[in-house]
């Protein structure tokens, strides 16, 4: 995977800027053996360390320009120019005949970077939906950036100082949301955004913005030739004769890429799956059924309390600031299978479910929004105040349930989603020491999530408000990171064909009945694949590979050991309050094993990022 890094800035010689992102560039291939190719010119340097075909990098009179990753054009001209010229001379070209506006016309999975030395100018940008990350740093004199914390910090300039507020918004989200980042000083580009620094001045701002039109009437046949010509096409885009498998969990993003791989080359794809043996969470059986269907070539692996005791600081040590996806660790085993199997390339589904309507969560918000079709009198002055009047905790089951219901139905959108909040269920007050309170704005989670709800692309029905939602915190957050540093730790490349450009364009034109049809989950998406996946799979709840860590936790003793371990040591940084882990440990873990094994799994997570990223106390 590896990456890209840079910066301009005043203060050092070519000598010194040379042996400063020498030193960048090994911390960006260190999980893999991808030759870094590296410029300096003037004050400013710039590295991308990557395979051939995902890396671009051109220098000339002070200008650097690179790019990383899959990139093409929306523009016939601009590509025949990058066909031609090669990626970077072509950004260096259109950088000197457009300036800002040179990144309008990119689609694909990148980070690209433009440093004109002479002129004092940066623009950075990451593709629209945010499959890749760039961070940065302003300086006093210029701009630092990476994608990888921890490779600014590598910088003599670069600022480690923590923020306090990414801690707390770890904990709310179980991941530190863009822009801002666990280092005070960096702040992170949002999915479509460039950035534009002029000598003292940086600017962040979208260059592309996606727009629902939510109005288009097409047929079902028309819509569905359309559908499986662009699944072919963005899948034929990513392998490029490359030798590429598929993840396999079973679900209907994975099955549909592995019989597509399939049918592509010819050949039975090779497909990944991860097992638990703990009851409710293994979906081994639905994978072998999409094996079996597509006659793939199938790997499994179980993975067992021992594997995540021995994998827990590797996990730790690839992600550059604390992320809590437990599901990271299984899409690692399925990346080393994929590796050891001498793959190129995984292909990965994520982004099905925020394109076509699949997360659950649209089908329960759909029926909490059936309330409002009550005239608002009605409401107001007659059901809410009469049901919520009825104790939580007593009468019949019935009217408890109808309580419940109008508890969460009054509350408004987009905040109705955080009903069921971990931390906001435990306390703000009660997880976290009184000094990092005082050092935070508890109300930032409310409002990024209001601002990024608001901002849904003029998107009016609720669906295309929750995807675009999603598309942000769930994407670009979470899911992206997930699983490109999860492969990035098995030394494996991954791909995401949902995210390609015009299968976005595609969505975005889709009808909203046809994602959400009342409570039915990605209604189009699976009509359209009935007769190609199969039936067992369209017709499947939604799973995925959930860790069972909490139910772990209470048979595996070294599991138990390095949690409560690890939580000590966390006592002495001062950021959680140390009741609070005595009561997780000692008491609610044995409440209620996997709800409350969530939280270890977070506050674990957080103190081996610091052990592995800064040994300094908060």
């Amino acid at each position: 995977m590896s990456g890209i890094c840079g910066w301009l800035s005043v203060d050092h010689s070519t000598i010194e800027n040379q042996q400063i992102i020498d030193r960048m560039a090994r911390l960006l291939t260190r999980f893999d053996s991808n030759p870094a190719q590296t410029a300096v010119q003037g004050n400013a340097a710039l590295s991308v360390a990557a395979k051939t075909s995902h890396a671009h990098l051109y220098e000339k009179d002070g200008l650097l320009t690179g790019v990383w990753g899959r990139i093409k054009s929306r523009n016939e001209h601009l590509q025949a120019d990058i066909d031609a010229k090669g990626m970077a001379l072509a950004l260096a070209d259109l950088w000197l005949q457009q300036g800002e506006k040179l990144f309008s016309d990119l689609a694909g999975e990148f980070v690209c970077c433009v440093v004109d030395s002479r002129a004092r100018k940066v623009a950075l940008a990451i593709d629209p939906l945010g499959t890749h990350t760039l961070y940065y740093q302003q300086l006093s004199d210029g701009i630092l950036f990476g994608t990888s914390a921890d490779v600014l910090l590598a910088h003599p300039q670069a600022n480690q100082e923590i923020n306090p507020q990414g801690l707390f918004n770890y904990l709310y989200f179980h991941m530190i949301p863009g822009p801002g980042t666990i280092y005070q000083a960096q702040q992170r580009l949002l999915p479509g955004e460039c950035l534009y620094f002029d000598n003292s001045h940086a600017e962040a701002k979208r260059y592309t913005q996606a727009q629902f039109n939510e109005n288009i009437k097409r047929p079902f046949p028309e819509l569905q030739q359309t559908f499986l010509a662009l699944l072919r096409k963005s899948v034929s885009e990513v392998i490029q004769g490359q030798k590429a498998g598929t993840f396999l969990s079973g679900g209907t993003d994975s099955s549909t890429l592995a019989g597509m791989l399939t049918e592509i080359t010819g050949e039975p794809a090779k497909t990944y799956s991860i097992g638990f043996e703990a009851a409710g969470y293994d979906e081994m059986h639905y994978a072998r059924i999409a094996a079996r269907h597509f006659s793939t070539d199938h790997h499994e692996y179980y993975v067992t309390p021992d594997d995540v005791v021995e994998t827990i600081p590797l996990i730790a040590s690839v992600f550059d600031q604390p992320f809590g996806n437990a599901s990271a660790l299984p899409a690692y085993y399925c990346a080393r299978m994929a590796r050891n199997d001498g793959l190129d390339l995984l292909l990965g589904g994520d982004g099905g479910d925020e394109l076509f309507g699949g997360n659950v969560r649209y089908a329960k918000q759909y029926i909490f929004s059936l309330y409002d079709r009550i005239p608002a009198p009605v409401r107001k002055h007659l059901l809410s105040p009469l049901i919520l009047s009825i104790p939580s905790d007593t009468g019949p089951r019935l009217l408890r349930k109808a309580r419940s219901y109008v508890t969460q139905a009054t509350v408004p959108m987009p905040h109705r989603m955080e009903t069921y909040n971990l931390l906001a269920h435990y306390g703000f007050e009660t997880v976290f020491s009184p000094e990092l309170l005082e050092q935070v704005n508890i109300g930032q989670p409310a409002q990024l999530i209001e601002q990024t709800y608001r901002d849904a692309f003029r998107a009016h029905s609720l669906i295309n408000r929750m995807l675009a939602f999603d598309w942000k915190f769930t994407l670009a957050d979470n899911d992206f990171p997930k699983v490109v540093q999860a492969c990035r730790l098995g030394g494996m490349e991954v791909a995401f064909p949902f995210a390609n450009d015009e299968m976005i364009a595609f969505s975005l034109a889709l009808d909203p009945n046809q994602k959400l049809k009342g409570t039915q989950l990605r209604y189009f998406f699976k009509q359209a694949l009935r007769g190609f996946l199969p039936d067992e799979i369209i017709v499947k709840q939604k799973q995925g590979f959930g860790l069972p860590f909490g139910v772990w936790l209470q048979s595996h003793k070294p599991l138990r050991e390095i949690a409560a371990d690890s939580m000590s040591d966390l006592k002495s940084r001062n950021i959680i309050r140390n009741d609070f882990i005595d009561r997780l440990l000692d008491q609610h873990l044995h409440e209620h094993a996997s709800y409350h094994g969530t939280m270890v799994w977070l506050l674990m997570m957080l103190e081996y990022w610091f052990k592995q990223h800064h040994s300094e106390k908060v």
